[in-house]
């Protein structure tokens, strides 16, 4: 039950990417260039796409963990820190830059390769490749890095 309930779940969230055009990067980088150059080409219908996803989260969000536990977990994951460090600023910061860049992050970029993009097999093969960076470098010892892990649940 609960693998038929995830995979609907995904399929709802990917058709929604789809039609919404966050599976296509030119429409993604379109919606990032404000016009700042002359003949510019904003797009702002991905604003809308934001806005109706926070919405939806904030409603999601107050209801849910409303909840004594969740329907298919024993408890909620939930953050306790409250501190910002490094990784809170430079994670954000690469994400940002490779959505920039390339007009995909991960979940529109799975998408795109059902319709065989080049450039989301290219994206999803480089974003595996930092997944498994980040793990090794989360794994160093703490004199080696400029980042300690925030709980125990990260490493």
């Amino acid at each position: 039950m609960t693998i038929t309930v995830q995979f609907a779940i995904g399929l709802i969230f990917g058709l929604g990417l789809v039609v919404s055009g966050m599976s296509n990067p030119a429409k993604v980088l379109n919606f990032l260039d404000l016009g700042g150059i002359p003949g510019g080409t904003w797009d702002a219908s991905l604003a809308f796409v934001m806005a109706g996803a926070v919405a939806v989260t904030f409603i999601g969000f107050s209801r849910v963990l409303k909840l004594p536990r969740p329907v298919f977990a024993e408890r909620f994951y939930v953050p306790t820190r409250k501190d910002i460090d490094l990784r809170i600023v430079a994670g954000p910061a690469i994400f940002g830059i490779g959505w920039g860049l390339a007009g995909f992050c991960p979940g529109p970029a799975l998408t795109a390769l059902g319709f065989g993009s080049a450039s989301a097999f290219i994206f999803v093969a480089a974003m595996c490749v930092g997944m498994v960076l980040a793990r090794f470098v989360g794994r160093l010892p703490s004199s080696t890095r400029l980042v300690t892990p925030a709980d125990p649940l990260e490493t």
